[in-house]
């Protein structure tokens, strides 16, 4: 194979989590053109990436389809070996059905899928891994061998993290787009009581994060905490991470983050469940969660902006103690 596009135009956390392919490939067909098409945003997951030979990046808030319709050209005319779709949507399954590729591989739930070249079962809720479920689609002309996420902070990004790499440090991650997905304001407040004052709480998000950290810092739990949210890249973020004692997240793209460069990671999981296949993957890495049973536990895919039941027991009854053992 000489030419091959990866699509994954989702979040953050979905793009980090398709990485295994691009590793993958790369091992199997070293001399292939790797090219993988994501939306306007995540680009900079990629910057210097030594696998991918080019980014399609899709706008799809400003002028989504007229941005397709050149995407669109742009695909067919390059007339790829391998199309490899990791999304179930219908626009994603044009660009594949269309593309004019030799090969064009996607998941079931595709509604075009009737058009692949090869179609696999795409099964959430059984325990399978999110990365296994991916690796699938390219399983037949590779192996059955398992690779892991993996991004690539330059030298640039770890000398812009220096200055704050000096003695113990720990990372916190406090937010997420998702009220339910989201460990409490106030047990992220218990946590930094129990950080020791001669060790540095790192808080990191996006500019949107910034209020929530701001809090966090400013509660007085913990005398050595900088808020950085806003102020890193994605890789930067990755690059700071690595090298801290511990890293502490939600369910949410941070985790996938950590586990990009391996890095020792504890993930809270509040109302979703790992069961669903996105757990974290660093070899130094557990989940925390709620110790009893709840009816109401999962309360969907993704989390919810309120509470359905309303008491939120899946987060506020979270032990702290399986996060200050982590300390």
């Amino acid at each position: 194979m000489k030419k091959i596009l990866i699509i994954q135009t989702a979040s953050i956390g979905d793009v980090i989590l398709a990485t295994p392919i691009i590793e993958k490939l790369h091992h199997h067909f070293p001399e292939a053109d790797i090219d993988f098409l994501l939306k306007k945003g995540n680009e900079s997951l990629f910057r210097n990436h030594p696998f991918l030979h080019e980014l399609i990046i899709w706008d799809k808030k400003n002028g989504k389809y007229l941005n397709f319709d050149k995407i669109l050209h742009t695909v067919w005319f390059t007339h790829y070996d391998l199309v490899i779709n990791l999304q179930r949507f219908f626009l994603t399954g044009v660009m594949t059905a269309f593309s004019r590729a030799g090969m064009k591989i996607g998941f079931d739930k595709n509604p075009l899928s009737f058009l692949f070249t090869k179609k696999i079962p795409h099964h959430i809720g059984q325990g399978e891994h999110e990365v296994d479920r991916n690796l699938l689609l390219i399983k037949d002309f590779t192996d059955s061998s398992r690779f892991l996420p993996k991004l690539y902070p330059s030298p640039e990004d770890e000398q812009a993290v220096q200055s704050f790499q000096h003695g113990i440090y720990y990372t916190i991650s406090p937010a997420s787009l998702w009220f339910t997905k989201q460990y409490p304001v106030e047990k992220w407040k218990s946590l930094l009581i129990r950080i020791p004052n001669d060790r540095t709480v790192y808080l990191l998000g996006g500019q949107a994060d910034f209020i929530l950290c701001e809090e966090l810092k400013c509660s007085g739990g913990h005398l050595h905490t900088v808020n950085l949210a806003g102020r890193l890249t994605f890789l930067q973020s990755a690059a700071l991470m690595k090298e801290a004692r511990m890293n502490f997240t939600n369910d949410s793209a941070p985790m996938h983050l950590a586990s990009s460069v391996n890095a020792p990671l504890t993930a809270i999981f509040c109302s979703t469940v790992p069961r669903f296949g996105f757990g974290p993957l660093s070899e130094n890495s557990i989940i925390a969660e709620i110790q009893e049973r709840l009816a109401c536990r999962p309360c969907g895919l993704h989390g919810f902006q309120k509470c359905p039941e309303k008491h939120f027991k899946c987060a506020l009854e979270i032990p702290d103690e399986l996060l200050s053992n982590r300390l």
